[in-house]
């Protein structure tokens, strides 16, 4: 997991792809694979009652579990589904860059994402700082920003300073505001003000929590800070191959749940199958419909034989 690099990445995203994004659906994107589950990792306080998963790794990023929101097949049928509705392909794929860029990035703890769902639950992951989620927010938050996640943060906090003109308003303006329908909706309603401080939010957020956060675990709490490979040592870590060992054992051996993984396996198959048909028949008509160009007839010449030049 990430405590800034989500908030940031839309901005960097932003600078180098210009007009081809539109930032709204960009930024939902980057939140959206831990809207659904981050909550109940550290558990919410509801009328009394704590709800919280009782395997917060398994449920955050795994299967059985809300983890299917950190593959990429999550971001590409959210991606297809804003299309259908809206017919604005720059929204529709803006959403899946957010949406991907959080699920690699999450690759980067001891547990990792299941890009791939539902074709494999395997959970691919880089193990570079530890995943201790299930330890709650406080031990959490100590243990990522005294190991090395707070150094991969640290470089999106870099990058998006260094991208600092994202934020003009001239940019905002002749490019964000051009690129996405969203700005120009609400633009009816509020302010061109309104609308810089809006788009300006996240960015300012993301670097005021790594920041808070870093003063927090070293200055008032004093964690140590351990930048190994998989640190800090010193917090329980969950990895990768525990999950992955865990779900190698079917739970249920019905034929509905056995057949499930082959049967969604096949489906997509089938719907990659039916895409690609459909592309390469409307490359066919554009074709068929493109004027030929005009060849001229070369003349054959004659080949001189024996008998022509006979006397």
């Amino acid at each position: 997991m990430s405590w800034a690099a989500h908030d940031l990445e839309p901005y960097v995203i932003q600078k180098h792809l210009g007009k081809k994004v539109a930032f709204v659906p960009l930024l939902i994107g980057s939140y959206a694979p831990d809207l659904m589950s981050k909550w109940f990792v550290y558990g919410v306080g509801l009328a009394g009652f704590e709800l919280k998963a009782d395997n917060p790794a398994q449920f955050h990023r795994g299967w059985p579990g809300a983890g299917f929101t950190h593959s990429l097949t999550f971001g590409v049928l959210v991606g297809l589904l804003i299309y259908l509705v809206g017919r604005n392909k720059v929204v529709a794929y803006s959403f899946t860059i957010g949406q991907w860029a959080h699920a690699l990035t999450d690759m980067g703890d001891t547990v990792g994402s299941m890009l791939f769902f539902p074709f494999t639950d395997h959970l691919f992951a880089v193990g570079a700082w530890a995943y201790a989620g299930q330890t709650g927010r406080y031990v959490d938050a100590g243990a990522y920003f005294s190991g090395l996640g707070f150094v991969w943060d640290g470089i999106f906090v870099v990058w998006a300073i260094l991208s600092w003109r994202v934020l003009t308003r001239g940019y905002f303006r002749e490019t964000v505001l051009a690129a996405d329908p969203f700005w120009r909706w609400a633009g009816r309603y509020v302010s061109e003000t309104m609308l810089v401080a809006l788009y300006r939010a996240s960015f300012f957020y993301g670097i005021a929590r790594w920041t808070a956060w870093l003063i927090w675990a070293h200055v008032v709490r004093s964690f140590a800070f351990d930048l190994r490979w998989g640190g800090p040592r010193w917090v329980p870590r969950i990895y990768a191959r525990d999950l992955n060992q865990a779900s190698a054992a079917p739970a249920c051996r019905c034929p509905g749940c056995c057949s499930m993984r082959p049967r969604l396996g096949f489906y997509g198959a089938v719907a990659v199958l039916a895409f690609a048909k459909g592309r390469s028949a409307s490359v066919r008509d554009l074709l068929r419909e493109a004027p030929r160009p005009h060849r001229p007839r070369r003349r054959l010449r004659r080949r001189a034989t024996v008998r022509d030049e006979a006397p």
